[in-house]
């Protein structure tokens, strides 16, 4: 039963709770917001509530679809007029069933004409009519967005009705679509759903580039073409994102403390599209061996524009454009530690290029790397015990030294060396970051004599 303090409202009658507020509500779930639906002047029971509350009331919405707000220190209204002559009639126009409740606010009952209460104890999502996606679009996604935020299961005939209408989704703007898919991988059982998306079309109507992925068939590493990976890369990562302490159990807290909510979302959503340009620039050899050469740029490139059509904003695409483009690159250094090449100064280049996004990529590479196979063999147990090492390394003994206050700046390069600010100073500067990073230098002394050095060096090379 749904315990709602009425008393905030100068007037009840006609006044009905809808939608997700109620199911919330159900569920013992606190609603973010309240959608009301009032038979009588949206904009008069707005502006009595917002007295009676001590709110203030603002406009929003598109033209003919007004919206008035109410808002107060603890809650948040939005009031609209009934979709159609009784409440029974709005309640049949809108997504799903367990949306398609109400709550008189003067009786005090709950309105159910749809079975929204027997789906909620079933935890299913029930569409409420074979058209709702016709309708609007974004309810395809939303269909498993919502089953992913609640733990529910689609309703057969509605992921039937999704599979069938599912390149609808191309007519949905951008950002409402980002907005579903960031709430969906931002859930931390979201593969049950994205496999199911993939299942039903949908996946592929969203990110159509992930459908010349399938039968596009790899080399020796790969059990799987590359769609199928893609999938089980997926479900590693979100299995390490959740648990990283069954593979990392030496760094597993500073990784907890790194992965916020958004971090999480963009590097599954990375994930997804690293390997979009596989199918471009799949050759053969003479010996029939199967190279991908430059996938990860036409990967990060192709990734750009979906990106960019979904409105995801100018960090975001930084971010998920550095993890595609250089997601290789771990591996890149595993193979230069195979052929004993891999020098410590190396790794520290590495660091420094990466940063912030060292862990997410590192992340990233050990769940592409245990997608290959069913079963790990040799070389990927060594990966990944060397991806293991870089994370301990990047947390316990590069990141405390870059945060430590430099041995030298370029005011000391003016005072001690009369030199004149030019280009040359970040390139003196981080070459003496760089041998203090590798313990070549330890004091500011040391880094003085290291400049005095590399000076007179540059010095002999222009007389000569």
């Amino acid at each position: 039963m749904i315990h709602f303090n009425s008393s905030i409202f100068s007037q009840t009658k006609g006044a009905y709770i809808i939608g997700g507020s109620i199911r919330d509500l159900l569920l013992d779930r606190i609603p973010t917001d309240y959608d009301i639906a009032v038979t009588e002047n949206p904009k008069e029971f707005a502006e009595n509530m917002a007295k009676n509350i001590s709110g203030r009331w603002i406009k929003i919405g598109k033209p003919g679809q007004t919206i008035i707000r109410v808002v107060s220190n603890d809650h948040i209204f939005d009031i609209t007029s009934l979709n159609g002559a009784f409440i029974e009639d709005d309640l049949k126009k809108r997504d799903f069933t367990i949306n398609a409740m109400a709550y008189d606010l003067s009786s005090k009952e709950i309105i159910d004409c749809l079975g929204g209460l027997r789906d909620l104890a079933d935890k299913k999502v029930r569409m409420v009519s074979a058209d709702v996606f016709k309708k609007d679009p974004i309810r395809l996604m939303r269909a498993y967005r919502i089953g992913a935020c609640l733990n529910f299961e689609i309703e057969s005939q509605t992921a039937s009705s999704i599979s069938t209408y599912a390149k609808l989704i191309h007519r949905s703007a951008g950002e409402r679509i980002r907005e579903e898919i960031f709430k969906l991988l931002g859930t931390s059982k979201s593969y049950h759903y994205i496999s199911q998306m993939a299942d039903a079309g949908l996946l592929s109507a969203v990110f159509p580039d992930l459908d010349r992925l399938k039968g596009c068939f790899q080399n020796s590493h790969h059990l799987y073409d590359a769609f199928e990976h893609t999938l089980k890369a997926y479900l590693h990562l979100e299995t390490i994102l959740n648990h990283p302490d069954t593979l990392f159990m030496d760094t597993c807290n500073p990784i907890r403390q790194y992965l916020d909510k958004e971090k999480t979302v963009l590097i599954k959503y990375a994930i997804l599209l690293h390997d979009l340009g596989k199918p471009w620039t799949k050759t053969i050899d003479n010996r029939r061996i199967i190279h991908f050469y430059g996938h990860s740029r036409k990967s990060a490139d192709l990734a750009q524009k979906i990106s960019q059509k979904l409105r995801l904003s100018n960090r975001e695409k930084q971010f998920i454009d550095f993890i595609i483009r250089n997601h290789l690159h771990p591996l890149f250094l595993f193979t230069a530690m195979q052929k004993k090449t891999l020098t410590h100064k190396g790794i520290t280049r590495f660091f420094k290029k990466c940063g912030d996004n060292t862990p997410a990529l590192l992340l990233h590479a050990i769940a592409d790397s245990m997608a290959k196979q069913d079963q790990p063999n040799q070389t990927n147990e060594v990966f990944m015990g060397f991806v293991k090492e870089m994370m301990h390394q990047f947390f316990y003994s590069f990141k405390p030294k870059i945060e430590e206050p430099p041995l030298i700046t370029g005011r000391d390069l003016i005072h001690e060396f009369g030199l004149m600010p030019s280009p040359e100073f970040k390139t003196i500067l981080n070459r003496v970051q760089e041998e203090k990073l590798t313990n070549q230098i330890k004091s500011r002394s040391e880094a003085l004599a290291w400049v005095r050095d590399y000076l007179m060096r540059g010095s002999t090379r222009c007389s000569s």
